[in-house]
Parts: structure tokens; C-alpha cells; sequence
């Protein structure tokens, strides 16, 4: 398990924790290495470490790997962490968090990226697959599915022709960059 050096430490047992920027090998016997590296998130706006802990976002590479790496954003808000990760990396698919996740109990306080957050952050990749995710299910997203598809309809065309929108819990093979996974 891969997971923040926070969370390695609470959860023990061989849990590797990262800070970000920092790159783990995940290998098995007849299986390809995967390299993983901890992307910069922050769960919400500033000062609200104390109460949300730390995250962070991953960068897969494979032995073999054709077209540029797989990332995940993690669960974060727009900062210049992620926007670093966004130019630094060589993404060619993005799984991006978003929701605009907001709680009761912090009034409008955003703890996951926006639909325009996303739009910025996706200017600066120019990743040539996008799969928005984490965005329905939970009562604190404050931006479904149509919110996102109306904000991403005013993107400019490179961005809104790299959103890809997968079923939920289906095996889907994107062909075109070369990898396999199911949505959910």
C-alpha cells in the first residue's frame, strides 16, 4: 500500500508512506514495475490542515509505457502545488478529483477542485485524456456531473476534446492511451 507518510505511520504493516515528490518502485514477480510518485494536494484551503490531514496525488509510470504517465490528482483543491504538478509532469492521462466538496460546518470553503479550477489546472497539463471522477455519490459535492459538463462546455476546444466520461463501475478500454481500468 502506498500512501501518505502520515498515514504509513498510522497504518503500519508495510504501508509505504510518501511526502510529495517523492517516488516509490511497486514490483511483483512476473508483473510490470510501477513507478510512483507523490504529487503535491491540500484537501482545502489554508489552515485547514489540522482538520482534513494530509493527501496526496500519484504519478504511475510502467515498464513499457508508450505515451506519457498516468495521474491522479488526488483529493485537492487549486494551489500552486498542483499547478507545479500539472507543468512538471508529463501526463498523458489525468484522472482529476473534483466535486467542489463543501461541508455544513466550514460555510462556502472548497475542499476539491471545481469545474473551473479544473479547466485552469487542465490549461497547464494538456493531458490528452481526462477523466473527471469523484463527483457524485456524497452529499458534500456541491458540483454533479451537469455543472461540470456546463463549465466544460465554455473550455476551449483542446480541453474539451480530452474529456472522456467513464460508466461507473465498468471495465472501459481507452484504446487510445493505452490503458485499462474501470471507473468508480
Amino acid at each position: 500500500m502506498v500512501t501518505t507518510a502520515s498515514g504509513a505511520k498510522r497504518l503500519g504493516d508495510g504501508a509505504r508512506g510518501l511526502e510529495p515528490w517523492e517516488t516509490t518502485l511497486l514490483e511483483a514477480d512476473g508483473k510490470p514495475t510501477i513507478e510512483v510518485t507523490a504529487t503535491p494536494c491540500r484537501h482545502g484551503p489554508p489552515l485547514t490542515h489540522l482538520l482534513v490531514g494530509d493527501v496526496i496525488g500519484f504519478a504511475l509510470k510502467c515498464d513499457g509505457q508508450q505515451d506519457g504517465l498516468l495521474w491522479i490528482t488526488g483529493d485537492t483543491v487549486l494551489y500552486d502545488g498542483v499547478r507545479e504538478a500539472a507543468v512538471r509532469l508529463k501526463a498523458d492521462t489525468v484522472l482529476v478529483h473534483m466535486g467542489g466538496v463543501q461541508f455544513p460546518v466550514t460555510g462556502p470553503l472548497r475542499y476539491t477542485l471545481t469545474a473551473d479550477d479544473a479547466v485552469e489546472l487542465l490549461g497547464l497539463l494538456r493531458g490528452r485524456t481526462v477523466i473527471p471522477i469523484h463527483y457524485e455519490g456524497w452529499k458534500h459535492f456541491k458540483q454533479g456531473r451537469d455543472a461540470i459538463e456546463r463549465e466544460f462546455a465554455s473550455a476551449p476546444e483542446e480541453i474539451r476534446s480530452s474529456i472522456r466520461w467513464l460508466p461507473i463501475g465498468k471495465p472501459v478500454e481507452l484504446s487510445d492511451t493505452r490503458v485499462n481500468m474501470a471507473a468508480g
